[in-house]
């Protein structure tokens, strides 16, 4: 008999347990019962061979790699973005709602939107990140113990010059082979992004202490401060300030 855990996967009685008891701190440090997450093992990647030079006071990207909850808050931690928002992109706007994208049936990704600064941070530089730090670009169907299509990793282009500068750095990061596996992550184009229910909103932020938070999450924001410390930011962007 399992139980459900809060991103819709079934896990035994057992493994809730490991992971109860992985989040047990011990002289301030949180023991993983699985070994070292991607985000404890992140490491500085090749900067994208091309990006988008832009005078527009604000531009959106809209990104899915696993839990919408350590996306947003990776981001909410970036030097030059305004907002992030969690949400899901994929599907249609009908089944835009937890719920039904934990179905897995929906062609929702859980994904987040931000909101940026281009003369502080650049497209180029936000997808940097979100390939080294903010998940696992080579694992499939999924991130870490979430599996489903509605954890994919994905990127949905708001026009054809960000899809270019994706498929670019997508291109030159395989060819550099930095990653032990080849990168997983697509490109939608032409869809959607509808915000998700208030309570996703600023998840790490509302929760740190919670068991699944302190062991796949919190380490994505620390991978930041430590590869990219010009570009990390202390007080995050909350959705609710």
């Amino acid at each position: 008999m399992g139980n459900k855990d809060l991103h819709g996967q079934k896990w035994s009685t057992a493994t809730l347990y490991l992971l109860i008891a992985a989040a047990v701190v011990v002289g301030g440090l949180a023991l993983s019962f699985a070994g070292e997450t991607p985000a404890h093992k992140a490491t500085r990647i090749p900067k994208p061979l091309h990006d988008i030079a832009s005078t527009e006071p604000s531009q959106k990207a809209v990104l899915a790699g696993g839990c919408f909850w350590g996306v947003q808050a990776v981001f909410q931690h970036v030097v030059g973005v305004t907002s992030v928002t969690s949400g899901y992109a994929g599907g249609t706007a009908e089944t835009a709602t937890y719920e039904l994208t934990e179905t897995g049936k929906t062609d929702h990704a859980e994904a987040v939107e931000i909101k940026f600064d281009p003369k502080l941070i650049s497209y180029g530089r936000l997808l940097e990140i979100y390939f080294s730090v903010a998940h696992d670009p080579t694992q499939l169907g999924g991130q870490g113990p979430d599996i489903g299509p509605q954890y994919r990793s994905v990127i949905f282009p708001r026009d054809e010059a960000q899809a270019a500068v994706a498929l670019s750095y997508i291109r030159h990061l395989n060819a550099s082979a930095v990653f032990d596996r080849p990168i997983v992550t697509t490109i939608e184009r032409k869809k959607s992004f509808y915000p998700a229910e208030a309570y996703h909103q600023d998840y790490v932020y509302n929760n740190p202490s919670q068991a699944y938070v302190r062991l796949y999450e919190a380490p994505k924001i620390e991978a930041l401060q430590r590869l990219y410390p010009t570009l990390y930011r202390e007080k995050p962007i909350l959705s609710v300030p």
